[in-house]
């Protein structure tokens, strides 16, 4: 039986259509995920989906007794309730079927066992059942910490919690009501990477209908079954995937592209004919393709929702082979220590990715590396010609202090003139009327794009980049992601977006135990060796294990490079170098991450030998990308050893 069925639903704004014909069924286990630009109608679909805003046209039929739950991130009105309550205080139907069960417990037991008490019993039995039995409550507290939350936030009110925490909050409080049709809009936002998986493999075991709005590609492509595409005003069902539904509107452009392309010509065709011959012998037959032309339906592109982002970086100036270099650092904030014997380094034209928990420190430290902080123990040392643009988390680089506008805020931090600037905020989508809006009105994604179209402007050629997709529609994240792979400078990039991630980054330096630790390869390489070492770890719990100095670089996880690594061989032709007097501690080490880097590179080439590695185009375009960051890693780390050791 279906969850929900919509019939030709339409809804107009401010006495405008917003939506018209939008018709599609839900089964339970059923994932439709809303695809379209913003200001396309999805947030305001999901609320009359949810009762919260009216249907203009037509039906919308949810089944008898389907409860409905919307997270929408609007954050809670009582904050004086702890987390705990708060939870727990989106599951008052299930309080209402304990007491009820309770009640009839009594009544059966003083007696009454006709069919009417019988078969309530068995109802509110199973609707409990399907919660989690009576131990709901323990899966519902369950959810929070699959949320990043910890035993010690469960009885702090919520007064006391960030805003992001608070939506967090508010998801598990919506997971925690077990609801038959779940409305989710932007899941995925403050939650890090491992709450990020958790969530996926939750939705994905739900015995519930959702539809959902994200801009996570790798989100979408978990969670979905089916996509919902709203565009004009329109909407059109795919039942498939998330990549399958892409692959598909990408052949229905290209088709109607070149329908419009033969259409054109056939019309040129018969203009000139008619031109040529309207008078004379053949005016006949001229006037009879004339009324052809004139009958004939354009085929035209629909209604499309706003304009693509679209902008590419300048070709950067050449700084010095070591952009930045960081030795036994200690990163502090609030008096709490995140990080302590940091060692990160960044070489030119070199794209590292940053990951880590949330609140294990890599904004405080891309804020120090860009010099917003004081580092107070260990060295920083900073490479010649380095140029430096930075993308904070908030866009705090766009408060001047004096700005009022947007083109106010892009002259001041560019020096352009006003048409000169003008024009670079018209490629950034903020064209005519939108540059004058005020600074403290534009929305959070406005702000990304205008910070963006600062830093494209500056030329710098290190850019750190502190989640830059936030806000960021899909069609711009992507615009974006294309942007910083064909970047010619040097990247560090902090950022939940997997996709982003796996497109741009070379290298992944992983905040882990208060300390920083290298992986060459990029995102899928990372993830491979990190479920590796967890297997790892899980089978040999209860074993005794030798004490390594590099406890990452495993036969599991070969491609760790640890900043602190162990005793190992040295680089080529370099054997008695370590037994020289008063070698630098920094040489040995370096020495040590060369011998962990060819190991991590023939163990790959080991593995590469197996012909399934090379068994069609996508496995072959992987294999080749992790072989040449593996050889990358090596001939990095050989040349900052030449340079120390000579």
């Amino acid at each position: 039986m279906a969850v929900l069925i919509a019939s030709d639903v339409g809804k107009d704004i401010a006495g405008e259509p917003l939506l018209r014909g939008v018709s599609f069924k839900l089964e339970r286990r059923d994932r439709v995920t809303l695809s379209g630009r913003n200001g396309a109608g999805k947030t305001t679909l999901l609320r009359m989906l949810a009762g919260q805003a009216s249907v203009d046209e037509g039906e919308l039929v949810l089944a008898k007794g389907a409860k409905v739950a919307l997270h929408d991130q609007r954050p809670p009105r009582d904050r004086s309730l702890s987390l705990r309550d708060y939870v727990l205080s989106g599951a008052r139907e299930l309080v209402t079927i304990e007491q009820d069960l309770g009640a009839l417990e009594q009544s059966m037991a003083e007696g009454a066992h006709d069919a009417a008490t019988m078969n309530r019993y068995a109802k509110a039995q199973a609707r409990l059942e399907h919660a989690g039995g009576y131990r709901w409550r323990d899966r519902a507290l369950a959810t929070l910490h699959g949320l990043g939350f910890v035993d010690a936030d469960l009885d702090r009110m919520l007064d006391t919690f960030s805003g992001g925490e608070l939506t967090r909050g508010s998801l598990a409080r919506v997971l925690a009501g077990d609801p038959d049709l779940l409305l989710l809009d932007e899941p995925t936002n403050h939650l890090d990477i491992a709450s990020l998986e958790w969530l996926e493999q939750h939705l994905a075991g739900l015995d519930a209908a959702i539809v959902l709005v994200a801009h996570d590609r790798w989100f979408l492509e978990a969670v979905g079954t089916a996509v919902l595409e709203l565009e004009g005003g329109r909407a059109r069902f795919f039942d498939g995937p998330w990549h399958a539904w892409r692959k598909e509107k990408a052949a229905r452009e290209l088709a109607l592209g070149r329908a419009i392309e033969r259409q054109e010509a056939e019309i040129a065709r018969l203009d000139r004919f008619v031109t040529r011959f309207r008078a004379g012998t053949r005016a006949r037959q001229a006037q009879s393709r004339a009324k052809k032309l004139a009958k004939i339906d354009r085929v035209q592109r629909g209604s499309v929702d706003g304009a693509a982002l679209s902008f590419a970086f300048k070709p950067p100036e050449r700084s010095g082979r070591v952009v930045f270099e960081l030795e036994d650092g200690t990163v502090e904030a609030g008096g709490k220590l995140l990080l302590e014997h940091a060692e990160l380094w960044l070489e030119r034209g070199e794209h590292v990715s940053l990951v880590g928990p949330n609140g294990a420190g890599k904004t405080t430290l891309i804020e120090t590396l860009a010099e917003r902080r004081e580092l107070k123990v260990g060295k920083l040392r900073t490479g010649h010609n380095v140029k430096l643009g930075y993308l904070s988390q908030h866009t705090d680089e766009l408060e001047t202090g004096t700005a009022r506008t947007v083109l106010e805020a892009t002259q001041h931090l560019t020096g352009l003139s006003p048409n000169r600037a003008r024009a670079l905020l018209g490629r950034f989508l903020f064209s005519g009327e939108e540059a004058e809006k005020p600074l403290e009105g534009v929305s959070g994604g406005e702000r990304r794009r205008l910070s963006l179209a600062i830093l494209v402007h500056s030329g710098a050629n290190v850019l750190i980049l502190d989640e830059p997709t936030n806000h960021l529609d899909l069609e711009s994240r992507e615009t974006l992601e294309e942007a910083l792979s064909a970047f010619e400078g040097s990247l560090l990039l902090v950022s939940h977006d997997r996709a982003l991630l796996a497109a741009v980054g070379s290298r992944t330096v992983a905040v882990e135990d208060r300390t920083l630790r290298s992986y060459v390869g990029g995102w899928a390489e990372y993830v491979r060796v990190r479920d590796e070492r967890g297997a790892a770890a899980a089978a040999h719990e209860q074993k005794p294990t030798v004490a390594t100095a590099n406890p990452g670089a495993t036969k599991q996880n070969p491609t760790v490079v640890t900043a602190k690594p162990g005793r190992a061989k040295l680089p080529r032709g370099r054997e008695k170098a370590a037994t020289r007097p008063g070698e630098p501690k920094a040489q040995r080490d370096l020495e040590r991450e060369i011998e962990a880097a060819e190991a991590a590179l023939q163990t790959l080439e080991g593995e590469l030998s197996d012909p399934g590695a090379w068994s069609d185009a996508r496995r072959t375009a992987d294999s080749t990308a992790r072989h040449d960051a593996a050889k990358r890693a090596v001939e990095t780390l050989y040349a900052r050893w030449e340079r120390t050791a000579g």
